[in-house]
């Protein structure tokens, strides 16, 4: 038995030796991969946000998104994604959005089994995101399989995960305060900084070291993948399974400053003095690398007094009408600053008293997730809670329905009422119900209050289609319909702009636009080249080397 053990401990001390014999001799003959990143979505495009960086082999997937737009052609998309979840070593996750955050359940279900970073609010908004449409995802297939019944059509429809498949997703989720510096990887440490876009919202800064060539050997000082899973394997050591050192302030990444390679991806970039966020952080490190959203490229948006102008214009019109306006909105910060907009100018007097239901149980219990996390507040929404134990998301005109029934009700009561619910781009929800049920009224209102993707419901509406087909049946179009683009928690072509001449670029190499239709990115890169920004609008199914 002895002999047994000291002739197993011989051969593991060989196969070290060799081993790092082997990785010595891969060191100095250079045989490196460098970083290559690419896109799995929003890729001249707005939703499905899915970004692969890959540093020597292995992969960090930012952002895991759904695809939005024609319902059969975003469907086949969600479902055949197709990234092997075996290469991701991590995952970083921006904010909660859905077209950011909706296919980690998808991802978790096909095995993914590593650590998704995020902020705290990020991860307590994508569990209730994700659980959200899971539940949708079961009733349209109840709903839609008994009107193909009613027809005598075949349907084999299913949804893309189950609430199971969210509840495994969400206990992956690793969080990661505001400016924390984290190792996700020996050689690779993540940082977010708030980016302003809506509660939780971050920009991923990324840092990675041992890639830039040696200056005197030209060789890099990374390691290949192989070498690295052999390494892990023989001595019992898995990137994706170590606890992350946090280590603070600038000092944290510059162990060599030039050696580092420094990557910004901005997730969406949100607004300067919007409502209950703070503004945009501007404090990051200088980035070698930025991959920018590119959502409002060639569009500006108005200004927010106008914007609340034309707010008091449509509720008041809505009164005189005894109408309703239905509001298509994201559960997420938009209904919670459209109720935060309606609270002041009730109070200013601007307008009348008026019954508001949001008609969301996800923007309920954003609401109420909104309230656990006052570290993301901008100072106006602190002093309201922290100082005047004031409630901006709620006041005395505000019901919130929860309840299909009460839901239901909200169709038979007559105006006038606001009744704002989900989904933002009328894709799913209930928001799709209420659409039914009042469009072809000419006394009520659609107020389109922001960006709509190509394809979408909403978008149909936007452009004026005077027929549009919901849950299968067609309905005329008579109510007027209203667009606010203030509202927009995204930044404008210009905003966009004046966040870069903020921000040390001072190392800046390239910009790569992501996240936009392509006459916004085409629009948006000349607009930058003019200001001196060099920048490429990334292409799916290409590679781009960053060194």
């Amino acid at each position: 038995m002895c002999l047994t053990i000291i002739s197993y401990n011989l051969i593991i001390k060989e196969a070290q030796n060799f081993c790092k014999n082997q990785l010595k001799k891969l060191f100095n003959k250079g045989r490196f991969m460098a970083i290559t990143c690419y896109s799995l979505g929003a890729a001249e495009e707005v939703t499905g946000s899915k970004h692969i960086l890959e540093i020597d082999g292995r992969s960090f997937m930012i952002d895991c998104g759904a695809f939005q737009g024609k319902r059969a052609e975003a469907d086949k998309k969600n479902r055949d994604f197709g990234f092997p979840p075996e290469k991701i070593e991590s995952v970083i996750l921006t904010h909660a959005h859905y077209d950011h955050c909706g296919l980690l359940p998808v991802l978790v279900k096909d095995g993914y089994d590593g650590n998704i970073y995020a902020t705290p609010a990020t991860r307590d908004l994508a569990n209730i995101v994700m659980m959200d449409s899971a539940r949708i995802q079961a009733r349209d297939a109840e709903y839609l399989a008994k009107q193909a019944n009613k027809k005598g059509d075949k349907f084999t429809w299913k949804p893309l995960f189950t609430e199971s498949d969210c509840a495994k997703a969400a206990n992956q989720i690793v969080c990661v305060s505001y400016n924390r510096n984290m190792y996700i990887a020996p050689d690779v440490q993540l940082e977010f900084f708030d980016a302003g876009h809506i509660l939780g919202s971050a920009f991923a800064f990324i840092t990675v070291s041992g890639q830039k060539r040696n200056r005197i050997t030209g060789k890099r000082d990374g390691v290949s993948s192989t070498s690295m899973s052999f390494w892990h394997k023989l001595f019992g050591f898995k990137t994706s399974k170590t606890k992350g050192s946090v280590v603070t302030g600038e000092a944290a990444i510059q162990n060599n400053p030039d050696d580092d390679i420094r990557i910004l991806y901005t997730g969406d970039l949100g607004r300067i003095g919007k409502p209950i966020v703070r503004d945009p952080a501007v404090n990051m490190p200088a980035p070698d690398y930025i991959f920018l959203e590119s959502t409002y490229g060639n569009r500006l948006h108005e200004s927010q007094k106008l914007a609340i102008n034309d707010l008091v214009r449509i509720v008041r019109r809505a009164i005189d009408r005894k109408g309703k306006i239905i509001i298509p909105s994201f559960a997420i910060e938009r209904a919670q600053e459209l109720v935060y907009y309606l609270h002041l100018l009730v109070d200013q007097k601007r307008i009348p008293k008026i019954p508001i239901y949001v008609d969301s149980p996800m923007a309920a219990n954003a609401t109420g997730i909104f309230q656990l996390h006052p570290e993301c507040y901008d100072e106006e929404t602190n002093e309201a809670f922290l100082k005047h134990h004031k409630n901006p998301f709620g006041f005395g005109e505000l019901t919130t329905i929860t309840s299909v029934d009460e839901s239901k009700a909200l169709n038979k009561k007559d105006g006038p009422m606001i009744i704002i619910s989900a989904d933002g781009m009328c894709e799913a929800g209930r928001v799709l119900h209420h659409l039914a049920n009042n469009i072809g009224n000419p006394n009520n209102i659609v107020l389109l209050v922001g960006y709509m993707a190509e394809n979408t419901l909403g978008r149909k509406l936007m452009d004026g289609q005077k027929e549009v087909k919901i849950l299968g049946d067609l309905y005329k179009v008579q109510a007027d319909v209203e667009t606010i683009n203030a509202f927009s928690a995204h930044a404008d072509y210009k905003e966009m702009l004046e966040w870069l001449k903020k921000i040390d670029t001072s190392r800046l190499k390239q910009i790569y636009l992501v996240h936009g239709e392509k006459d916004a990115q085409e629009y948006f890169s000349k607009y930058l080249k003019e200001n001196g920004f060099e920048n490429t609008i990334v292409k799916y199914g290409e590679n781009y080397t960053l060194d």
